[in-house]
């Protein structure tokens, strides 16, 4: 695979990050909300300064406009974006910053859903995820990952508590006008690994607490995850690329659903949260397709 692995290459960085970082490497429910630090976003600015190629830009910047709208006319919104490394919050972010005025103000007002291994696992990737605000959760994933009963106990009291005050923040961060920014996929989508690239279940509530979504796609990849050690976030592979990030239409929530479940006919015993799930990631993979076609 080409490209320098995460951790050589900004090596240099560690320095820096570790002096401004806020060090809240463990997670529990009294710490779950972290406000972005300010210190640290003009490192990772650099970062992608660095790695994305000319013509990288936020496409659909008529969709930003009628979301933030309808956010600042005291709507709840939603973003559910692809997912494929660890800089795609930073590359949204970034691009809606050089998209111009409103493009700020919506990266603004992002908090993201992010899952305790961005905290837990290593230092320095916790230290440059300090430069947006985000809600830690406990995915559910990792949960499955446990397979000691005794452990797993443990562990499912933790992610109770994690993930009840999780959601005690995004309905305050909703109510005060930021807009809570999701991963349908819960993990970042790996190649020939399909499984990856399902959304999760999970994502069906906040479907049902917040009245718009913006579907956003990532066409291009600065940061590819190693295929010799996929589990080493460190390990990642810096690659130079041009990146499109493209928002798509605002859906209205309750009308999405309730059209999903109509068709489904009231005899339908299946999982109808799955299938939700489902429709979100078929309507993110068209539009990927479609940028992709224009790059």
């Amino acid at each position: 695979m080409e490209g320098e692995r995460l951790g050589d290459k900004y090596a240099y960085l560690f320095k820096d990050l570790a002096a401004f970082a806020r060090a809240e490497n463990k997670i529990d429910e009294t710490n779950i909300y972290q406000e972005a630090n300010q210190k640290i976003l003009p490192i990772v600015d650099k970062m992608l300064d660095e790695v994305m190629l000319p013509g990288s830009k936020m496409e659909g910047m008529e969709n930003v406009k009628n979301f933030l709208d309808q956010i600042k006319a005291g709507k709840h919104g939603l973003i559910l974006c692809e997912h494929y490394s660890n800089f795609d919050l930073p590359g949204l972010h970034y691009l809606l910053r050089k998209a111009g005025e409103e493009g700020t103000e919506l990266a603004n007002r992002l908090v993201a859903i992010a899952g305790m291994k961005l905290n837990e696992e290593n230092p320095m990737v916790s230290a440059w995820a300090e430069a947006y605000s985000r809600i830690i959760i406990y995915p559910s994933r990792s949960l499955a990952s446990i397979h000691d009963p005794a452990k797993r106990t443990e562990e499912e009291a933790r992610s109770r508590k994690i993930n009840m005050a999780s959601m005690r923040y995004v309905d305050a961060c909703r109510r005060r006008g930021q807009v809570i920014m999701v991963f349908p996929s819960g993990t970042r989508y790996r190649p020939g690994v399909p499984d990856t690239k399902r959304g999760v279940r999970e994502i069906d509530s906040y479907l049902r607490l917040t009245d718009v979504f913006l579907p956003i796609s990532i066409n291009g990849n600065c940061l590819r995850i190693s295929e010799d050690d996929p589990s080493n976030m460190l390990h990642d592979r810096v690659c130079q690329d041009k990146v499109i990030i493209g928002a798509g239409p605002v859906i209205e929530c309750k009308s999405f659903r309730n059209e999903i479940l109509k068709n489904l006919g009231d005899d339908y015993d299946g999982d109808k949260k799955q299938v939700v799930v489902d429709k979100i990631m078929e309507i993110l993979e068209k539009q990927h397709n479609y940028y992709e076609s224009l790059m």
